[in-house]
């Protein structure tokens, strides 16, 4: 079992820049891969970057790469995902997800969730 936080939205300009953080519990949690997910009104859960449970195994959607870096301190069982050069566009729910060892870019190969972080971009 994990559970999972995320912590860091926010209302920010287009332009800025807002990190998100997931603290991940567990006995297990070190051995788990992080996504992060966004959902705006109205539409699916996309996916937005994933990391495995080395640090390696990256992954972005072509919508942010370039400005979206995502990180794992396995010390702290936490993965970041700092966003810079924000579009109105990114505004969304943040949600970070788990499954074991290896990333993944697809919502249901995930087997844990965190109750989503608002990110609000404005023009």
């Amino acid at each position: 079992q994990v559970q999972l936080v995320e912590s860091g939205g926010g209302l920010v300009q287009a332009g800025g820049s807002l990190r998100l953080s997931c603290a991940a519990s567990g006995r297990t949690a070190s051995t788990y891969a992080l996504g992060w997910f966004r959902q705006a009104p109205g539409k699916e859960r996309d996916f937005v970057a994933a990391i495995s449970w080395s640090g390696g195994g990256l992954h972005y959607a072509d919508s942010v790469k370039g400005r979206f870096t995502i990180s794992r301190e396995n010390a702290k069982n936490t993965v970041y995902l700092q966003m810079s050069s924000l579009k109105p566009e990114d505004t969304a729910t943040y949600y970070c997800a788990a499954r074991p060892y290896n990333s993944r870019t697809t919502s249901g190969e995930y087997n844990y969730w965190g109750q989503g972080t608002q990110v609000t971009v404005s023009s």
